[in-house]
């Protein structure tokens, strides 16, 4: 496996490898720890431009039901009516509308946010970790990628109050993408 210094040679369509591909959050919780959680199930499709990176777009789609905190009764409960609402709102989806170089290995991905049937702006930071073929001939990509949003802007408002002042989950939420992608004949 040999990293691809050219960005131009990978210009082409490309499809999130799911098994090898990580969309993932972080939550405060009661104020004192983080919660992480993840999707086990997503798909999605990037048209990389490697001569001209803002012509670059991103498209994702995930299953709200695949939800992964580690525990079962967390995970009801972020299914439930108190946060995504999965039986009327089944996706999440990002379509992204710019992407930038940032210098070096880093760009900006915006796009469209939507959850609970509310679309909203975000900016993901990511980072090109390279280009390889792998044993079986498929070409990859890698980014890894993160951004912050605040829950309650896509109608997630559910908490608690704390006995010492506070509340059980954080408004801001920690995305988390470690992307691996491979291109299309």
């Amino acid at each position: 496996m040999t990293t691809t210094p050219d960005l131009a040679t990978l210009t082409g369509e490309y499809t999130i490898d799911p098994a090898h591909t990580t969309i993932g959050f972080t939550a405060r919780h009661a104020m004192v720890t983080n919660v992480k959680g993840k999707f086990l199930d997503f798909s999605g499709t990037l048209h990389l431009d490697g001569t001209d990176p803002a012509k670059s777009t991103a498209t994702l789609d995930v299953t709200m039901d695949s939800i992964d905190t580690g525990s079962p009764d967390r995970d009801g409960h972020l299914k439930s009516s108190d946060f995504f609402k999965t039986d009327e709102f089944p996706k999440m989806t990002f379509r992204s509308t710019s992407a930038e170089s940032l210098g070096g290995d880093d760009y900006r991905v915006t796009g469209d946010l939507t959850i609970l049937g509310t679309t909203r702006p975000i900016s993901i930071d990511l980072e090109f970790n390279g280009a390889a073929k792998d044993p079986f001939g498929n070409e990859r990509v890698g980014f890894e990628g993160k951004a912050e949003i605040k829950r309650s802007e896509w109608g997630l408002t559910w908490n608690a109050a704390l006995e010492t002042g506070g509340v059980l989950v954080s408004d801001k939420i920690k995305l988390n993408f470690d992307i691996s992608a491979i291109k299309q004949a």
